[in-house]
């Protein structure tokens, strides 16, 4: 019995040792070594400020910017409570809120159809991207509050969209922040 035991205690030690320690250990030195950027968070910075994650939502309001998707985490882009709503698509709460949101939108913006992505919040509540359809459906806000031409902020979402991953993974997507950010710049 004592050998068995003894067996259990080095292995669980070594084990712990190796992938407990080791491991994270080296993927953490290799990745930071070999995707510096990606391994500190893809975070962005203008004149020395941080300002933000191109991998987490942010929420945008004011018609001088592009306004983000939902969130559902936390009181709103929570990193720290990352989660979806979990209302079925039969709830009323949810359909209220689509509704209401619907709306608000609509005073807003266009009067054309309102894009999914601009009333639902995604999985995490932190997507920092919206479609390239719901940029489109805010260009003409942004550009009358910001004084500019339509053709230019059209431009600006062009030049931001990026294509699915691989040519075929994922759909087309505009990521706010950095929209969000050009469009600062293009005012000065």
């Amino acid at each position: 019995m004592k050998t068995h035991l003894s067996i259990a205690i080095r292995f669980t030690l070594a084990t712990t040792l190796l992938f407990g320690i080791l491991y994270p250990l080296i993927v953490t030195v290799f990745s930071h070594w070999m995707f510096p950027a990606q391994a500190d968070g893809s975070l962005i910075t203008r004149d020395g400020v941080l300002v933000g994650s191109r991998l987490i939502g942010q929420g945008f309001s004011g018609d001088l910017y592009f306004h983000s998707r939902p969130s559902a985490a936390g009181a709103g882009y929570d990193a720290s409570a990352s989660s979806g709503s979990n209302l079925a698509p039969t709830s009323q709460a949810l359909v209220d809120r689509v509704k209401q949101d619907v709306q608000n939108l609509h005073s807003d913006n266009s009067a054309g159809p309102v894009p999914v992505d601009l009333v639902t919040a995604s999985g995490s509540g932190l997507d920092p991207d919206i479609s390239p359809a719901a940029a489109a459906f805010q260009v003409n806000r942004v550009a009358a509050a910001r004084k500019a031409s339509p053709g230019a902020v059209e431009a600006l979402v062009a030049r931001h969209t990026l294509p699915r991953q691989l040519g075929v993974l994922g759909e087309p997507r505009v990521n706010v922040l950095e929209l969000n950010l050009a469009l600062d710049q293009l005012s000065k």
